[in-house]
């Protein structure tokens, strides 16, 4: 039996108060980012992934039609729609050879990693491609081994055909604050040349539920909720200088090219709202046929800038096909326009 007080000789004191502070619902958690052991009390889940960063080819409208308004076509942006993509690939376990399905509706973006406050991530990470990579997560607690940026500390460049674990603690910090859904998202990407990284494509999300609020140990999902969707609004540069290799994507997707947002009335629907890119990624979203909650405020329109995360929460109540759209004009016109269904 290991008492939870325990430490290594000359573990300093604030420390190993650190170290509660970022577990301290932890069973037995043995937690080294601070230079010292320092073994937690209690309870909480080691959520263990594994993601590998392939190249991939990627089109952006695969039916290679303008499925919001087909007789205006694709314009300038279907001259080309297919690219050489980075993207992260969720696997089921260490051998790196089932890749996990994914919903339609994701597109680009990797496997989304979920947790309960209190957890651990371990994520795996298999650099499958030609370039040094890493992953770098928002908003969790993590020591800078596992930052997975900034220097030459480990996992902040994972060479082309090595691996790394990261660490990552899921404190009360990295949950959802007073004014927030039981569930919030954050952003993990490379971030070697993250100004590079996000536009191949190297985006996911954490989504973590708020203690006592899971649907079950095994399932970390809020139990309050049906459904969660998660929409990356972003301007993908393909051609420096050219119009046309300008993306204006939603998950990677244009011109309703992205699939999958499928739900029915009476059902308790949350959109965690994602966006990264450059300066000209300021985004209006908006749904049609429907409000949504957002930290006590009823809108219908979310403004994102980039690395901006947002939940919101709604209950569909008029069934049809709606669409889902960034409301600025120019990015409307370049198809960062999807719909999403509600069934009677």
């Amino acid at each position: 039996m290991i008492d939870h007080h325990q430490r290594r000789d000359g573990c300093p004191a604030d420390s190993v108060r650190a170290a509660r502070h970022a577990g301290g619902r932890f069973a037995a958690l043995v937690v080294f980012f601070l230079g010292c052991w320092a073994v937690l009390p209690a309870q909480a889940a080691v959520r263990e992934y594994w993601i590998a960063a392939e190249k991939a080819a990627w089109n952006y409208a695969p039916s290679g039609q303008n499925r919001i308004r087909p007789e205006a076509g694709l314009g300038v942006w279907g001259e080309t729609l297919s690219y050489t993509k980075y993207r992260y690939v969720g696997y089921a376990d260490g051998s790196y050879a089932k890749p996990l399905p994914q919903p339609e509706w994701m597109g680009i973006l990797g496997p989304q990693l979920r947790a309960v406050v209190g957890d651990t991530l371990k994520v795996h990470f298999l650099n499958r491609t030609d370039r040094p990579l890493s992953i770098h997560p928002h908003g969790v607690f993590y020591s800078k081994d596992n930052e997975g940026a900034d220097g030459d500390a480990a996992g902040a460049a994972v060479p082309p055909g090595k691996a790394h674990t990261y660490t990552w603690i899921v404190d009360e910090d990295a949950g959802p604050g007073p004014a927030d859904p039981s569930s919030i998202a954050w952003l993990y990407h490379s971030h070697v040349m993250e100004e590079e990284e996000a536009n191949l494509g190297l985006v996911g999300t954490i989504l973590v539920t708020r203690g006592g609020m899971a649907h079950s140990d095994s399932n970390p999902a809020p139990r309050d909720v049906d459904q969660e969707f998660t929409a990356l609004y972003m301007i993908f540069n393909e051609e420096e200088g050219n119009e046309g290799g300008m993306k204006h994507a939603i998950n990677g997707r244009i011109f309703g090219n992205l699939e999958g947002y499928e739900t029915r009335i009476g059902q308790r629907v949350r959109w965690h709202i994602v966006a990264l890119g450059n300066e000209t990624d300021n985004h209006t979203v908006h749904w049609h046929g429907q409000t949504v909650l957002v930290r006590g405020h009823r809108t219908d329109v979310v403004e994102v800038l980039p690395a901006s995360m947002i939940s919101v929460d709604m209950a569909p109540r008029s069934a049809g096909d709606w669409l889902f759209h960034c409301h600025v004009d120019d990015h409307m016109m370049a198809g960062m326009s999807t719909r999403w269904y509600v069934r009677p």
